[in-house]
């Protein structure tokens, strides 16, 4: 199915019935508005204006358009600045930041909570049963434009309550934190302070505590737009739009108050904003890596209920990125077709068209400003067409295949990188990459979900192992191959008496006794098994009886393996970290396909989907038997629906 985003307040009310039938034409099926429109809602103080609302819905339902709701709570109105300026946001700086933009506001205001409150109840007992309205979005893309760790006098309150939950008594956090180290120790809890300011480096275990606190925050928030929405609109679903690669939060946290995720995906804007190579930029840069998006399809999948949707899909060249080129024709349409075969309900496109005004003037939609389609609402088009032509596809099965995603890993590399260019979505990327090139799927979990059924787990790096995920690994059947710093920090940021991977000892006898960051252009010969490359980046020193598997070479262990695990202590160059997971994969004996570099296969059921995202045709290697979209040989930027072979 296939949704957009509009904004009937942008454009004359006289366009809004051919706008719908446009989009009911083009098999647009869902219409996401009002997310930024509390200024039209609310003109002033309690003057609510519902009436343009009302008929922008009517006009929608009159084509047979279901209708998603934002609540507004990412653009507050200027009134309520200007009567409440305590709720705007204070960045590491000690600055406020001011209105005319978006996202002004801090989780941990009182005021803005009770503002929130008080426009969605309105909002939910006006349109909750509403026959037109299917669900909700709540807010928009949390965290964007930096607004997770804030400073502010509320922030630093609640931060100080949520210590008081979690030591109970300043001597526990003092002792827990290490305070007694360059004389930081307190005397109570009115004394900590967010961490920021400071001379030199901060404690690492109170950054760590108040990006916990910070992550809390913005669920409980999302959990009270959640619950008012519960209450007064039952039967509708409640979704957020979260970000691709975006850590900053702890998103299984967040939504558990959601019904299932939704995603932004921006293959082009978010790939300029990616550690890649410059090279690598280069060779992806209208195209997208062909790993981009498909990894946070499985994510935002299997995080809540085993479904998803795309909220806002990239049409054509967005504003935001540092270049922003146009999608490669046949982009747009392939995009689609990757988040539907990946279990998308929904994939809704950003947006209907492209305004003319303001700061997303240069940000494409399915039309232009003329009112004519857009190079990509002719894709959609088509698009459209051809999933009416296809029709369902078998159900997605559990893959054979996980990686686990650990937010808390990207929260203390960041805080503690150690080497300058260790970056956990980079490790992360190449882990999934390497695993993708062998034509398998890779489910995305988030730590402590339970791996039953599993033949082979990833863990690119966990280095706080939680009792949740310690339980899951203890119960699964599964060979776990865990990644460098994985077990190097127990919750309070200190290192394990038993030295790392602390807790995983149980399942791997080894001590980290050392570990050398390196500075770019050096790398280390790697070799064992027939296999041979480098390991850059992060090199660590293995004591244990356990036969090395991968070695440097003057004999020092690199990887090493038990019956039920895999210790991985290096960052290896992707070559050889794809060739170690195909040995790996044959090992648990999980059938594979390699793949080139720009073509990925997704199997549903005994149906398979290959995806062409490179500049030549691809041939497909096995045997396949009817076609519903495509033929053998796919052309670039394409892709081929086909029935396998019994």
């Amino acid at each position: 199915m296939l949704g957009v985003c509009y904004y009937p307040e942008h454009w004359n009310e006289d366009w809004w019935a051919e706008d719908a039938r446009q989009m009911r034409e083009m098999g647009i099926a869902y219409v996401r508005i009002a997310e930024f429109a509390w200024s039209r809602m609310e003109p002033e103080p309690g003057r609510y204006d519902w009436a343009w609302l009302d008929r922008a819905i009517d006009t929608l339902a009159a084509e047979g358009l279901k209708v998603v709701l934002g609540t507004p709570t990412a653009a507050a109105p200027k009134w309520l600045i200007d009567a409440h300026p305590d709720v705007l946001p204070v960045f590491a700086d000690g600055r406020a930041r001011g209105f005319g933009s978006r996202r002004h506001y801090t989780a941990a205001s009182s005021t803005f909570r009770a503002e929130t409150d008080r426009i969605v109840t309105a909002m939910a007992e006006r349109y909750g049963s509403h026959e037109a309205v299917v669900g909700w979005q709540i807010d928009n893309e949390f965290g964007g434009d930096d607004t997770v760790l804030l400073y502010g006098p509320e922030d630093a309150a609640g931060f100080q309550d949520w210590l008081k939950t979690r030591y109970q008594s300043v001597e526990a956090l003092n002792r827990a934190w290490g305070n007694v180290f360059w004389s930081m120790e307190f005397r109570s809890f009115d004394e900590v302070i967010p961490p920021a300011g400071q001379v030199s480096d901060a404690n690492p275990a109170a950054l760590l505590d108040f990006w916990r606190y910070s992550s809390d925050s913005l669920s409980d928030y999302c959990g009270l737009q959640a619950r008012i929405l519960r209450k007064h609109s039952p039967g509708r679903f409640i979704t957020h739009n979260f970000m691709g690669f975006f850590h900053q939060f702890d998103h299984d946290r967040l939504s558990e108050s959601l019904d299932f995720c939704s995603w932004d995906s921006y293959p082009l804007g978010k790939i300029e904003h990616f550690p890649l190579s410059d090279s690598e930029r280069a060779r992806w840069y209208n195209t997208s890596h062909p790993d981009f998006s498909a990894f946070h399809h499985e994510l935002y999948r299997k995080l809540r209920n085993d479904r998803f949707w795309i909220m806002e899909q990239q049409p054509g060249p967005v504003n935001w990125a540092h270049w922003n080129p146009a999608p490669k024709p046949g982009m747009v349409r392939l995009w689609g077709w990757e988040a539907l075969v990946h279990g998308a309900e929904v994939v809704s496109y950003f947006r209907w068209r492209q305004v003319p005004f303001a700061q997303e003037q240069m940000h494409a939609g399915l039309t232009r400003p003329d009112r004519q389609l857009s190079p990509g609402g002719k894709e959609v088009t088509r698009l459209g067409r051809e999933t009416a032509e296809v029709g369902a596809l078998p159900p997605i099965a559990r893959a054979d295949v996980a990686i686990v995603l650990d937010y808390e890993a990207a929260w203390i590399t960041t805080i503690e990188p150690q080497g300058a260019d260790f970056n956990y979505k980079l490790l992360l990327h190449r882990w999934y990459e390497a695993l993708r090139r062998h034509g398998i799927n890779v489910d995305v979990l988030v730590p402590g979900r339970s791996l039953a059924g599993y033949k082979l787990v990833f863990v690119p790096s966990m280095p706080v192992v939680s009792e949740a995920a310690r339980s899951a690994f203890q119960e699964t059947d599964a060979h776990i191959v865990f990644g460098p710093r994985s077990g190097s920090k127990l919750q309070n940021f200190a290192i394990p008496d038993s030295l790392p991977p602390g807790p995983l000892q149980a399942f791997l006898p080894l001590k980290v006794a050392e570990v050398s960051s390196l500075r770019p252009g050096l790398a280390i010969p790697v070799s064992g098994e027939a296999l041979s490359g480098t390991a850059s980046r992060w090199l660590e020193q293995l004591e244990t009886a356990l036969p090395s598997r991968l070695a440097t070479e003057d004999g020092q262990p690199v990887m090493v393996s038990s019956k039920m695990a895999s210790y991985l202590g290096a960052w290896l160059d992707p070559a050889l970290l794809h060739a170690l997971f195909g040995r790996l994969l044959d090992e648990a004996d999980i059938a594979r396909v390699e793949m080139p570099e720009a073509v990925r296969l997704v199997r549903r059921g005994n149906m398979a989907v290959i995806f062409n995202y490179g500049p030549e045709p691809y041939t497909i290697p096995f045997a396949a038997r009817r076609f519903l979209l495509g033929n053998r040989t796919i052309p670039p930027q394409d892709l081929a629906i086909f029935e396998t072979a019994p």
